[in-house]
């Protein structure tokens, strides 16, 4: 693979204006198709399999005529204090308000002081009106909202309280300035890491194209492949991740070749067949864990997964293509004018190992390393290992109105439901009774209806509601505590094992859903994924770095360090945003549970990062002892030629997903700080201390390979080495220095 990777990247440098001009027009060819697509679908967010589903199913079947992903709003009033709702002003203020919601989008509009409507606490202060709308949440026209807004405003200059929630007034949420801070930070990483502007700005411009051909695909083919809107977030987060990373490997490869005094076009053939076979692995890495969330079997996250992996494909593509042909293209200004202007002929700097130099802050580190190993390891592990502690009580739900930041309407209107009609009003639950095997329809539902009642933690169960056919019902229950409490799963579970006995009894097939359900099972649901996603994903990619590294322990290694620094992460994410610790400084004002997809979504982004930090880090220590240096020396050779750009590229990373801290959204905000969190500690804690720690521990045998596997698993040859032969025998022709006579591998370590 070196070998071929090596000619790709010096025909990349001679028609680099050739290359360029394919890049860029795939980048306005994309843009147009993207242009002239039609509207993406929105997301069909299933849950297959799931009772929950099951019952939407029977619902959108028997009732066709009802829209239930038609938006909702619901406006709380709240009298004056001292006031009852009912009083003639107050009620006048609110009719006029419940008046002007209808029209327009509406479908239909409630009376909060109908007969029997229940829409008015028992302390007759507070009331609520319901609107549903012929649309979903993304249709909704910023006149509606207008509307809605208005209507509110109106019942408070009467002198009342009015706040509204439901996903009616749903709209993107506030992302803060993360990605603008983070490419601005990531540029001044990128100009302190080179040393030049130029140099610095290669990464972000060729990182950027690949990403806007990604996103701009995927909007293209949103309706043929049924990609929804959303489906671009994922892959716009990891497509400029590792788009830069990518690059930066690339670069920094070619200016080190270059200090070692190679031409520019031998520096890039070089840099691409040793650096590019990494990245090509590294990205393998990435797209297994992506491609794995199939596994899930959640159709949605199928589609973001795949997206995402495309666009990490492309982003291959452009470092092993695109970043060549733009080092061509900016020849010796990839060294900052300083470092030219002290070496006028070839315009870069001497080898970073040359006589006489100060050794590096990662070479010293490594040296240290290789002293104390035993205290680092033992240091970092425990530290992780406390920091992991809190999963244990890890508990997985969704945000909802109620974690909500405390100015918004949504949030109030939450809490003025709650204070008239208990916490669980916020979160009812919706059986649906499948009555067409019941001799007597009606009385088995009266029968349901009952039975629900009487379930220990329900406050209220509605009549039965019923289809045209009369074959199928609907109830709302409505629980005594909140949407998020865990007293609520047990409510959901104990209706549901009513299921057996009620079909006995009246011959109805009883299901349960609702936003509450829906949460409930889509948790099930991630956990029940987690230990086979864990198998495939780590499994496959231990597969793969065996095949890089010609190694069991180190992919082994490699693996248990990544789960270590998840568990970490994930334990720090609960002690944060769900025990309260120093929830404050990050914004978070209200804690709850973690969200469900929050375990599996940082498995499998960060662990494509961790493994490009792995290959990179480790394949230059292979590179080298494989070249003839000692397992010590090879250890400090590697961090001498990749801890400084590995750190850059984590530094990157970590600003990247920490500018989503400032988001409004919680959810954005607990992503945010969980992805931040873990690539700090798996690039600077694993591969920084652990890493170095165990393979100076095993010594040679960290490469050892059976001799059966060996002769087994392909030579990929990420190291280079039959590219050695290929330039010893005189087909690199264009360099300007020997090539160091190879020492033998049996020299000892330092």
């Amino acid at each position: 693979m070196a070998t071929f990777l090596y000619k790709l990247g010096r025909f990349a440098f001679r028609r680099r204006r050739f290359v360029a001009l394919i890049w860029v027009a795939l980048l306005v060819a994309a843009g147009v198709g993207a242009s002239t697509a039609s509207t993406p679908p929105e997301d069909d967010f299933a849950l297959p399999g799931t009772e929950a589903q099951k019952a939407f199913d029977v619902l959108e079947d028997r009732f066709p005529d009802s829209n239930a992903e038609g938006a909702q709003a619901r406006m709380v009033f709240r009298a004056p204090t001292g006031e009852k709702i009912t009083a003639t002003d107050n009620r006048e203020a609110v009719e006029e308000a419940v008046s002007a919601l209808k029209g327009g989008q509406a479908a239909g509009v409630s009376d909060p002081f109908a007969k029997g409507s229940g829409a008015i606490s028992k302390d007759g202060s507070i009331a609520y009106a319901s609107a549903v709308y012929k649309v979903p949440s993304t249709d909704i026209t910023d006149k509606t909202r207008d509307k809605i807004e208005a209507a509110a405003e109106s019942a408070r200059k009467a002198g009342l309280t009015a706040e509204t929630g439901g996903d009616a007034l749903m709209t993107m949420p506030d992302m803060g300035n993360g990605e603008i801070i983070g490419i601005g930070i990531a540029a001044i990483v990128l100009i302190l890491t080179f040393g030049s502007l130029v140099a610095a700005g290669l990464p972000l411009i060729t990182a950027l194209i690949g990403v806007g051909i990604g996103i701009s695909s995927i909007t293209a083919l949103a309706v043929p492949l049924d990609l929804s809107a959303d489906t671009s977030t994922l892959a716009m987060m990891i497509g400029l991740a590792v788009g830069i990373d990518y690059a930066l490997f690339i670069a920094s490869r070619y200016r080190a070749e270059l200090s070692e005094g190679r031409s520019r076009e031998e520096a890039v053939g070089r840099a691409v067949g040793t650096a590019g076979s990494a990245v090509v692995f590294a990205g393998l890495t990435v797209v297994i864990a992506l491609v794995g969330l199939a596994v899930v079997n959640i159709p949605v996250l199928t589609r973001m997964g795949m997206a995402a992996a495309g666009t990490v494909v492309i982003a291959v593509l452009v470092a092993l293509t695109l970043v060549p042909a733009a080092l061509g293209m900016v020849g010796k200004r990839i060294f900052g004018r300083k470092v030219r202007k002290a070496n006028p002929e070839t315009g870069a700097p001497p080898a970073a190992n040359a006589v006489g130099q100060k050794p590096k802050a990662g070479a010293r580190w490594a040296a240290f390393v290789l002293r104390r190993p035993v205290m680092v390891l033992v240091t970092a592990v425990l530290g992780l290992g406390v920091l992991a502690i809190p999963v244990g009580s890890m508990q997985l739900g969704f945000p909802d109105e109620g974690n909500e930041p405390a100015e918004t309407t949504q949030r109030k209107a939450y809490d003025l439901l709650s204070d008239g009609f208990g916490a669980g009003f916020n979160g009812p639950l919706m059986p649906v009774a499948d009555l067409r095997d019941s001799d007597n329809p009606k009385q088995a539902a009266k029968e349901i209806e009952k039975r629900i009642a009487k379930v220990d933690g329900i406050v209220a169960v509605t009549p039965a509601q019923f289809n045209k056919s009369a074959d199928t019902a609907t109830f709302t229950a409505v629980p005594k505590t909140g949407p998020s409490d865990s007293k609520t799963e047990d409510v959901v579970h104990a209706i549901r094992d009513q299921q057996d006995s009620i079909k006995k009894a009246t011959g109805a097939t009883l299901l349960v859903t609702g936003s509450t359900a829906v949460t409930i099972d889509f948790s099930q649901v991630m956990n029940d994924a987690l230990v086979p996603y864990l198998a495939l994903v780590v499994g496959l990619a231990f597969l793969l770095l065996m095949l890089v590294f010609r190694s069991v322990l180190v992919p082994l290694k490699a693996a248990l360090g990544f789960l270590l620094s998840v568990l970490a992460a994930l334990g720090a994410v609960v002690a944060v945003f769900q025990w309260g610790w120093a929830a404050s400084l990050i914004g978070v004002e209200q804690t709850g549970p973690i969200m469900s997809m929050m375990p599996i979504f940082m498995i499998g982004v960060i662990f494509g990062l961790a493994m490009d930090y792995e290959v990179f880090l480790v394949t230059r220590m292979r590179e080298a002892y494989v070249h003839g240096e000692g397992p010590g020396e090879s250890i400090i050779s590697g961090f001498r030629l990749s801890a400084r750009v590995v750190s850059a590229a984590a530094v990157i990373m970590i600003s990247v997903f920490a500018g989503f801290i400032g988001a409004s959204a919680a959810m954005i905000k607990m992503m945010g700080f969980g992805l931040a969190i873990a690539v700090l500690f798996d690039a600077i804690v694993v591969r920084m201390a652990i890493v170095p720690a165990v393979l100076a521990l095993l010594g040679r045998r960290a490469w050892w390979l059976p001799k059966w596997l060996d002769r087994i698993l392909p030579n990929v040859d990420v190291e280079g080495e039959k590219l050695r032969h290929h330039l010893e025998d005189g087909a690199g022709a264009g360099q300007t220095a020997p090539i160091p006579a190879q020492r033998s591998p049996e020299r000892t370590g330092v």
